[in-house]
């Protein structure tokens, strides 16, 4: 990067964090340092919503899932919406009406204590991996950039954070996000508007999302129905999987997973958590939709322009000394020639398209789908050289495709700008995590006690708590770098994060609606089942992983749910009515 890179990434950075420190000043205890005194407005919830949800994950790795894998990932959002109503008509008022500093303090009142310290344990455990993989996102950044170990990259990445979360507690975060929102937007709609304007003067956008239709990349909507006409279960992002499974998972993760629910927990009352989450629902899905959108505009650039056959520089340039550097040569030096005749021949498509010759056309899409055939068949060679080269190195470059374009095309500053993009948005997520993590632990495992019970403690003990909260954000800080350490071999970090909340997320749920929704069952059932849910799934897991059995990670979620209840229900019916 430029002197002036380097300085817009700075000052965004240090303005951000000074912002913070400064709008985080409150009282000294437990209230101020995990729901900011109940002071926010709905705005703010809804930002702060807005930006824990949206990691540097999305922004780094969502334009290059759209590259790799078309748009059809925004029908993961789709259930959101109607997510968001079930948590305005059940949850927020259950939460808002006994004052909870944590989700999982309801479930003691409605059931019993194992029930809560269970629930709270897989929340901490799911959202503790989660936080390492979001950690080690922005680091890609900082080790492509300055070429450093990605392990050292983790501990100063994490570091930064644990000194900004420590100190501003859920007030620093609310306020900081505010910003990081304002600056993401801007910084997002820039990279946008420079992808159309690099590309050919006779090309628009339309023209642009025409050859990624013709790729199959604005594959928006997808049935998951086979040649055969059946449903591929296996099927990842489709209509029904996003509306099922995707309801299910948003209505666990905003209405049962701390580092959501700690944010409209903040809210000034319960109107303003409504609106705030129903906002986001309106949001949302339009601006995952933009997102990826930019990798379908990434892809038609490339088109027309230079396509790297790897998109790590850092791996590149580490294997071309080994004894594999002639055969990654050849097979880049082959890629290029593939890649030169395909952009003639998007040319060519083009043209026929414009003049209205259907036949042509059509030639031209075969000709282009051979050449793309060719050059997937290319990269999984250059792939497997990789690989003999060197056996450690991840070679899943879907993170750095929009990370690629950024440092080699913008113009100084700019490159600053998306940078700090992707680290404020990494640094918005990560400090919501941390304070959820260590609320969690302090208010569901240290002190064991209500919110009401820990008000009436005396100075000197809330002014204890509120110190020990600290220590414990650090720690949790500290165990997020070290998961950090062992991600890099998670693929696209943006399905890696959505994958890991979905093995916990339903079982999570489904103990939640039991509490909600069936009020004739115990502690004893719910507990129960829900252990075996959770065993059900991992089980699930590990043999769709070794391709036993084959199951879109969406499904997880609904899976969990139901077999909380449906086991709860069964072992209600079968104990006596004493232990049920």
């Amino acid at each position: 990067m430029s002197v002036a890179d380097w300085i817009v990434l700075t000052v965004a950075l240090a303005g951000i964090v000074v912002y913070g420190l400064y709008k985080s000043r409150t009282d000294k205890n437990l209230e101020g340092y995990f729901l900011s005194n109940n002071s926010m407005p709905w705005y703010m919830v809804l930002l702060s919503i807005m930006g824990t949800q949206a990691s540097a994950i999305t922004f780094l790795s969502a334009p290059g899932q759209a590259f790799t894998d078309g748009m059809r990932f925004v029908q993961y959002y789709f259930g959101l919406p109607l997510a968001m109503i079930i948590l305005c008509i059940t949850f927020v008022p259950a939460f808002s009406k006994l004052r909870v500093f944590t989700a999982y303090e309801f479930l003691e009142q409605r059931f019993d204590k194992k029930t809560r310290y269970f629930t709270s344990a897989l929340f901490l455990l799911s959202r503790g991996l989660s936080t390492g993989i979001s950690i080690y996102a922005p680091s890609i950044i900082l080790s492509s950039l300055l070429g450093w170990n990605i392990y050292w990259t983790n501990i100063a990445m994490g570091g930064m954070l644990i000194i900004y979360t420590v100190s501003g507690g859920a007030k620093a975060v609310a306020y900081t996000q505010q910003l990081q929102m304002l600056v993401i937007f801007l910084g997002m709609f820039v990279a946008a508007y420079m992808l159309v304007h690099y590309l050919p003067e006779n090309v628009g956008v339309v023209d642009a999302l025409k050859v990624g239709g013709m790729a199959g990349k604005m594959n928006v909507i997808t049935s998951g129905i086979t040649s055969d006409g059946h449903f591929n279960w296996k099927d990842r992002y489709n209509i029904i999987s996003g509306l099922i499974g995707g309801f299910f998972l948003a209505l666990s993760y905003f209405g049962t997973d701390q580092s959501q629910v700690g944010r409209y927990l903040t809210a000034k009352n319960d109107t303003e958590s409504k609106l705030g989450l129903l906002l986001n629902g309106l949001v949302k899905v339009p601006m995952q939709f933009f997102v990826l959108l930019i990798g379908v505009l990434l892809f038609a650039f490339y088109q027309f322009n230079p396509q790297p056959l790897f998109f790590n520089n850092a791996v590149n340039s580490r294997v071309y000394k080994t004894a594999y550097a002639d055969s990654l040569k050849k097979t880049e030096a082959t890629y290029s020639i593939v890649m030169q005749r395909q952009q003639q021949q998007v040319v060519q498509w083009l043209q026929a398209d414009k003049a209205g010759n259907a036949e042509q056309a059509a030639q031209y899409k075969g000709q282009i789908q051979q050449s793309l055939a060719q050059g997937n068949t290319l990269k999984q060679q250059y792939k497997q050289y990789l690989q003999k080269a060197d056996s450690s190195i991840d070679v899943n470059d879907t993170n750095y495709i929009f990370l690629k374009f950024v440092v080699d095309y913008l113009p100084k500053g700019l490159v600053g700008l998306l940078i700090a993009v992707i680290f404020l948005a990494a640094w918005g997520s990560i400090a919501a995590a941390l304070n959820s993590l260590a609320s969690c632990t302090m208010i569901d495992f240290v002190c064991r006690k209500s919110r009401k019970e820990i008000n009436e403690c005396g100075a000197e003990d809330r002014l204890k708590q509120y110190q020990s909260s600290k220590w414990i954000t650090m720690v949790w800080g500290l165990f997020s770098i070290a998961v950090a350490g062992f991600a890099n071999r998670m693929g696209s970090l943006i399905e890696a994060v959505n994958i890991l909340g979905s093995l916990f997320y339903g079982v999570i749920l489904g103990i939640f609606l039991v509490a909600f929704y069936c009020k004739s069952m115990k502690s004893t059932a719910v507990f129960t089942g829900a252990l075996l849910a959770q065993v059900v799934v991992i089980l699930l897991f590990v043999l769709d992983r070794y391709n036993i059995i084959g199951i879109g990670f969406l499904w997880f979620n609904v899976i969990g749910a139901l077999l909380v209840v449906m086991l709860g229900w069964l072992i209600h019916a079968l104990l006596p009515a004493k232990t049920v």
